[in-house]
């Protein structure tokens, strides 16, 4: 897989979508924050795991920026290490006030794009929560499919569980 982080220039109106830099660390730890304690769309509980995914060794992380706020970003990384490196994972963030805004298919467009440059041959999602319809409806829409479902894998805040999907894409 090719080192090169591709800058793929991505504008939607007054919205852009850039590398990360460090002074984005703190936009993506509260959002991050906002994400945890909804505890319904990552199976992460502290908020140190997610920045662990998002900001590694071996991620691209990129951010979408409204003027000059980090209002979104995804991180893309290789879904499994030597013969599955050629496939790609990603998680997706979008800060609560912009939400609605399709900040979400922007990150997700520019995801594919990013991907392919980077020489990856497909995208999976290991665990896209079933009940969070509106992330399902759209990765449906930017082409993946439901290769699979994790019966009750995901535990709910109330407790409750709510089963898991494995969305593939080739790229």
């Amino acid at each position: 897989m090719p080192a090169a982080r591709p800058d793929p220039a991505t504008k939607s109106a007054a919205l852009r979508v850039r590398p990360f830099e460090p002074a984005d660390r703190a936009a993506i730890e509260a959002m991050a924050r906002e994400v945890v304690e909804e505890g319904l769309r990552f199976a992460y509980e502290e908020v140190a795991g997610v920045l662990d995914y998002w900001i590694g060794p071996g991620v691209a992380t990129f951010v979408a920026v409204a003027g000059t706020e980090v209002v979104g970003t995804y991180a893309l990384k290789p879904n499994q290490p030597g013969r599955g490196a050629h496939v790609a994972n990603a998680g997706y963030m979008v800060a609560r006030a912009a939400r609605g805004r399709g900040l979400g298919r922007l990150l997700g467009e520019h995801s594919l794009v990013t991907a392919s440059a980077l020489g990856y041959a497909a995208m999976q999602f290991n665990l896209v929560v079933a009940t969070n319809r509106a992330a399902v409806e759209l990765w449906q829409r930017l082409g993946f499919h439901v290769v699979g479902r994790l019966p009750r894998a995901f535990r709910l805040p109330d407790g409750g569980f709510a089963d898991a999907l494995v969305m593939f894409r080739a790229l």
